[in-house]
């Protein structure tokens, strides 16, 4: 039976019906009737596939998918009922300056942006984030009601949801590392960078960029994919799928005002038992000091802030720092600086 579901688009209702079918044909007349749609629309929702890269073959007795071609496609049809979400790019400078853009054009919270190739995509502090093929590149747009001051709890939560995605799908556990990377083995995995407009003391909109090596070849043994760490090509439609379901569930479970949130050192606490190399030695570095102070207080262009153990986050998303010196604590907000370990 054809899913006759009337917040699917006629491509994405006869994808699905194709991938049903597992090769076999489906008849385009008896679609459209079920679907309550003409032939030419069917025939034209086929075209758009097939010039999209499906495998799709038109028969004697309709048309036909053939399931060992399926591309890992991450257009907008491929997400059901929340196709009209979705932006897809082949190409794009960085999908966080297409999420600011739709932001400002008022698009709804919850769209999300991808792309098959970032000319320009980025990373914390100005810095370049690669965009290798096989990758996984996508921005999410919300619209919280959320207050400036709480500016640091989305990427809390962001960073969580991807943790638990990569986990399920690669089958080893994910670590966070402050304040924006995710690890698998001690090797980085996924990145993720927040941007936030407001108006008073309030949040407008913000955007959540995230990088993800899926299939892309590791260019050093400092970083994987989840294509190594499970020893085989996944989906990064799976992954992409299952990275926006576990974003639903931490939201509400931790965002403030959620019906059921937990607050903010719950949020901490989930954070902290995720994290990287907790208890290790570390430093807090400026990598934007460098040039315009004297050399003996940074190394290699990077100003030292401080030097002690790691020992979490506490609920305001705050680093903090067990100080060789025997100072007690130090905190530091995400800001520019960045945690390096012994």
């Amino acid at each position: 039976m054809v899913d006759k579901n009337p917040a699917l688009s006629t491509r994405a209702s006869l994808l699905a019906e194709l991938r049903k079918k597992q090769g076999a044909p489906l008849s385009g007349s008896g679609f459209a009737k079920t679907l309550g749609v003409s032939r030419t629309a069917v025939w034209k929702a086929v075209q758009g596939l097939v010039a999209a890269g499906y495998a799709i073959e038109t028969l004697d007795t309709g048309y036909s998918l053939d399931p060992e071609k399926e591309g890992d496609f991450l257009y907008p049809w491929e997400f059901g009922d929340k196709e009209d979400l979705f932006r897809h790019f082949d190409n794009t400078g960085s999908t966080m300056d297409r999420a600011r853009e739709l932001a400002w054009q008022g698009a709804p919270g919850g769209t999300v942006i991808t792309a098959e190739k970032q000319s320009a995509g980025r990373g914390r502090n100005g810095r370049v984030w690669t965009s290798r093929q096989g990758g996984l590149f996508f921005t999410i747009l919300d619209r919280p009601a959320l207050a400036i001051a709480d500016y640091t709890l989305p990427a809390l939560m962001l960073q969580i949801a991807v943790a638990r995605a990569l986990s399920a799908i690669c089958g080893k556990q994910a670590r966070l590392r402050w304040p924006n990377d995710i690890y698998i083995d001690q090797r980085k995995i996924a990145g993720i960078i927040t941007e936030i407009s407001g108006e008073g003391d309030m949040v407008s909109w913000l955007t959540g960029g995230v990088g993800i090596n899926v299939n892309n070849p590791a260019p050093s043994g400092k970083i994987t994919s989840c294509a190594e760490i499970a020893g085989r090509k996944v989906s990064r439609r799976e992954v992409l799928r299952k990275t926006l379901d576990e974003i639903e569930l931490v939201k509400r479970r931790f965002s403030p005002g959620a019906a059921y949130t937990q607050g903010n050192r719950a949020l901490a606490a989930e954070w902290n038992s995720l994290a990287d190399c907790p208890g290790a030695k570390a430093a807090v570095i400026d990598p934007g000091y460098g040039e315009k102070k004297e050399a003996a207080l940074y190394d290699k262009q990077n100003k030292v802030l401080a030097r002690g153990v790691f020992s979490g986050i506490d609920p305001a998303g705050r680093c903090i720092i067990k100080t060789d010196t025997g100072k007690g604590n130090l905190y530091f907000n995400p800001g520019p600086v960045s945690l390096m370990f012994s």
